[in-house]
């Protein structure tokens, strides 16, 4: 693929391009503590992230560090307000160079895509695999401790395929290293710029499998990856060849990485999915059972109320609504009863 042409880092600090990525940064966290701070001095801090972005004098600030489970834990790096501005600027420039090279199943951090057309396209392939096939197998893995493994040569290297310009390849480096990665390895997990590193660094994977391995049936979400194969000797091959392409990126496969009969289902982007039906993950039955409690405790003691409460029903409901769960819903819905505490 050619590199691109011109100065991209124009592009980057232009004073425009700052305010949209601002306006972007600012979405659904307008009313945040750190948004409204920022927000009372707007052109000021603009103009000062302007001035050093000319210069090559920004540097990254102290991220906020926590740990979330879901369903693992993960080290999350959330940078402040005025960085994710910066990522914004970059990423809103950069990406779509390398839209045009992802392959059309890649569905994780993407316009357009997202988990549900991620499913919907394994439930094609395995259509596709049952009409064909007498006995289709399905290969199912993922990459042991991604964002953490992320090697920045490996990265660079990849992205250097693309991007020419030096000033933006050393701002995105800059980013890269911040927030506790400076030995090399591995990316903050909270920074919009690394999801994007981290479809480029699969990208090359995903190449590897589609166009030279000869792996037609390939649905990725993230690191997470569903190969369907016309039998079982065939998912034997791809699931050694995939260890290898991986290894080639400084990658581990996850050792619970697996090939079984398609028949089995696949356990993927939070469903279970067959050729003829759809169901919920058992995981999340049980996080929904677990966060429906806690709100009719939280909403008894007068701790939350209903603005809190609605937006999480809808969401459950959307999730609900493309798999075959009525039931399910059902089942957790009647144990969600709101009531007020009469204690005094």
């Amino acid at each position: 693929m050619a590199k691109t042409v011109g100065n991209l880092y124009d592009q980057i600090i232009d004073f425009d391009n700052l305010w949209k990525a601002y306006l972007s940064a600012r979405k659904g966290k307008r009313y945040r503590r750190e948004s409204l701070r920022f927000s009372e001095n707007l052109e000021e801090n603009l103009i000062n992230i302007h001035n050093h972005l000319i210069w090559e004098s920004w540097e990254p600030g102290r991220a906020r560090e926590f740990r979330v489970y879901e369903p693992k834990w993960r080290d999350i790096q959330a940078p402040p307000f005025a960085d994710r501005i910066v990522h914004h600027a970059l990423v809103r420039v950069v990406e779509p160079l390398f839209e045009r090279r992802f392959i059309h199943h890649s569905y994780a951090c993407r316009k357009g895509k997202g988990a549900q057309r991620a499913v919907n396209a394994v439930q094609a392939l395995l259509r596709q695999a049952h009409a064909r096939h007498a006995t289709p197998y399905v290969v199912k893995g993922d990459v042991s401790k991604y964002f953490a493994s992320i090697n920045h040569a490996v990265l660079f290297r990849a992205i250097s395929r693309t991007v020419s310009c030096q000033r933006t390849l050393r701002l995105w480096l800059r980013i890269t290293r911040a927030y506790g990665h400076e030995n090399g390895l591995g990316v903050p997990v909270g920074a919009l710029t690394s999801q994007l590193d981290g479809n480029i660094v699969m990208d090359q994977f995903d190449h590897a499998m589609v166009d030279h391995a000869g792996v037609g049936a390939y649905v990725r979400y993230m690191d997470d990856f569903v190969i369907v194969a016309p039998c079982k000797a065939a998912a034997q091959a791809i699931l050694i060849a995939a260890e290898d392409e991986l290894a080639a990126l400084e990658l581990r496969l996850n050792p619970k990485s697996d090939y079984f009969p398609a028949i089995r289902g696949v356990d993927f982007a939070g469903y279970r999915t067959w050729a003829t039906h759809r169901l919920p993950r058992k995981r999340n039955i049980r996080k929904a059972h677990k966060s429906f409690r806690r709100m009719a405790a939280d909403y008894a003691a007068g701790t939350i109320g209903l603005d809190y409460i609605q937006p999480r029903i809808n969401s459950f409901l959307a999730y609900a609504k493309h798999c075959q769960a009525h039931q399910t819903v059902e089942g957790v819905l009647s144990d969600f009863i709101l009531q007020r505490s009469t204690a005094p």
